[in-house]
C-alpha cells in the first residue's frame, strides 16, 4: 500500500532510539523527510548518520534539544521549520513508590512528557491550519488508562497526553488535519531493554528468560505473549501520518496486544 507520504516532512521528538527512531525509519521508508531530535549532540548525530546510511537518498536532519531546558526548547522552536507531521513521542519513565516521589520529580515528568508536546503542538498546529493539512500523533501508553501502582507519575502524564490530543482534535473541524493518540503496550524499547538486561545480569538469568518472567508478572494476558517491537508501533504511526487516515481523528488507538480490557 502506498501511504502517499512522499514530499511530506515530519518532526519526531525523542527519536534517537526506541519507538521514535523506529517511526523515523518507517516514515523515511514511505518517502517522507524527517527531522529527528535528541537531548545529546553525539547521540543525535549518531542516529542521523545511521538513518542516512539506511536511506541515502532521503531528507534527514536533526535538532538537539533537552526538553527540560527551556533555553534549548526556545531555540528549537525558533529554528524548527514548517512540517506536515508532528509526532509527540518524547517520554521518560521509571518505577517508583508513590509516597517517595518528590514534587521536583512530578514537575520533571510534566515538563518532559507533557509540556514538550504542548509547546510543539502550539507552534505547529497554527501552521497546519493555514495550509489546511497536517498530522499530530501523540505516543501515549496503555499505562495512561490502566495506571500502574508503581508508575503513577508516568501513567498520569500519559493520560494527560490523551486528554490533550482529544481537545486539540476539536480544533481541526472542517480541515484535513487530524490529531490522534497511540496507546502502546509493553514495548521492548532501548530503555526497557537496558533495564531488563541489568536485572537479568544481577539475577544471573538469561535475558529471554527474564523478559518472559517480567511479562508473566506484569502482563500475563498479553496476546502476543512477548514484548511488542518498536517497529510494530511505528507501523500504526505511519498510517496515522498518511493522507489515507483522514477519517481517523480524535481517536485513541490501541497497539497494546490486548493488555487493556476496555472495548
Amino acid at each position: 500500500m502506498d501511504l502517499q507520504l512522499k514530499g511530506k516532512k515530519a518532526f519526531i521528538s525523542g527519536s534517537t532510539q526506541g519507538i521514535g527512531f523506529a517511526i523515523a525509519q518507517q516514515l523515511l521508508r514511505e518517502g517522507a523527510s524527517v527531522i529527528i531530535n535528541g537531548r545529546n549532540k553525539e547521540k543525535t548525530e549518531k542516529a542521523k548518520k545511521q538513518l542516512e546510511k539506511q536511506f541515502p537518498e532521503a531528507g534527514i536532519s536533526g535538532i538537539v534539544a533537552d526538553f527540560k531546558n527551556k533555553d534549548e526548547v526556545s531555540r528549537l522552536l525558533e529554528i524548527l521549520p514548517e512540517v506536515d507531521i508532528l509526532v509527540n513521542n518524547l517520554g521518560i519513565f521509571d518505577i517508583a513508590k508513590f509516597e517517595e516521589i518528590p514534587d521536583a520529580e512530578w514537575y520533571r515528568y510534566l515538563e518532559i512528557n507533557v509540556i514538550s508536546a504542548v509547546r510543539l503542538s502550539r507552534k505547529l498546529l497554527p501552521q497546519m491550519q493555514q495550509k489546511n493539512w497536517g498530522r499530530i500523533i501523540f505516543i501515549s501508553s496503555e499505562s495512561g488508562v490502566n495506571v500502574p501502582e508503581n508508575m503513577i507519575h508516568y501513567g498520569m502524564t500519559k493520560a494527560a497526553l490523551s486528554a490533550m490530543a482529544n481537545g486539540l482534535s476539536k480544533l481541526t473541524k472542517g480541515t484535513e488535519i487530524t490529531v490522534n493518540t497511540i496507546l502502546g503496550g509493553p514495548t521492548y524499547s532501548d530503555g526497557v531493554s537496558k533495564a531488563v538486561e541489568q536485572i537479568a545480569s544481577n539475577q544471573n538469568i538469561e535475558v529471554e528468560e527474564m523478559k518472559k518472567a517480567i511479562l508473566q508478572q506484569s502482563n500475563p494476558h498479553i496476546l502476543l505473549q512477548r514484548f511488542i517491537n518498536p517497529e510494530e508501533i511505528a507501523h500504526l504511526a505511519a498510517y496515522l501520518a498518511s493522507p489515507l487516515s483522514v477519517a481517523t481523528n480524535g481517536a485513541s488507538l490501541r497497539a497494546d496486544s490486548g493488555v487493556l480490557k476496555t472495548v
